[in-house]
């Protein structure tokens, strides 16, 4: 049975970080990897947000936001729906002693500019082409750098808001 679009999406947009690497052009490598232990290891997460000392950086997760937006347009009987999708992704670094949230500042714009790439065309991202079930846009909202040492982290980290646009087909959950 394949996956649920939304799923789907989801996946889409961890494989699109994980490409975050040296070899496509970036400071970071995201890509996942082998550990010391010789088992397969992951730098982009989805869904998880609890890490650890434990856990590589740096690091990102995907979560979808709790706030929910209405769907877009007049209601109607059709199966076919615009909604927007709301992710937020949340990347942490190792500390500089000096600067803290220098490594955060650089990772960010890392993360956005790889985003800004997803978006192959004004009615197309993260490669679902134009037809239903797709992605038709992808706002990237503006990041935001916070210290260590807080609730949230012991290290720096940053929180990008990614609206994306679904144009789903209700009765379809799992797509065509």
């Amino acid at each position: 049975m394949p996956e649920p679009f939304r799923l789907r999406v989801m996946m889409a947009l961890c494989d699109r970080l994980k490409s975050i690497t040296p070899a496509n052009g970036y400071t970071h490598d995201l890509s996942d990897y082998t550990d010391d232990a010789g088992r397969p290891a992951e730098r982009v997460f989805r869904g998880r947000d609890l890490f650890g000392a434990n856990d590589p950086k740096p690091l990102l997760c995907v979560l979808e936001d709790p706030r929910v937006d209405p769907p877009n347009g007049a209601a109607t009987n059709s199966p076919n729906q615009v909604n927007n999708f709301r992710v937020l992704i949340q990347g942490f670094v190792r500390d500089d002693k000096h600067h803290p949230l220098d490594p955060a500042y650089r990772l960010s714009a890392e993360v956005i500019r790889c985003l800004a790439g997803a978006r192959e065309s004004r009615t197309s991202c993260l490669g679902f082409g134009a037809r239903a079930p797709n992605v038709g846009a992808m706002m990237i909202g503006q990041p935001v750098h916070r210290p260590g040492s807080d609730e949230v982290s012991d290290t720096g980290y940053f929180l990008i808001g990614v609206t994306l646009v679904l144009n789903e087909i209700l009765d379809k959950p799992y797509g065509l």
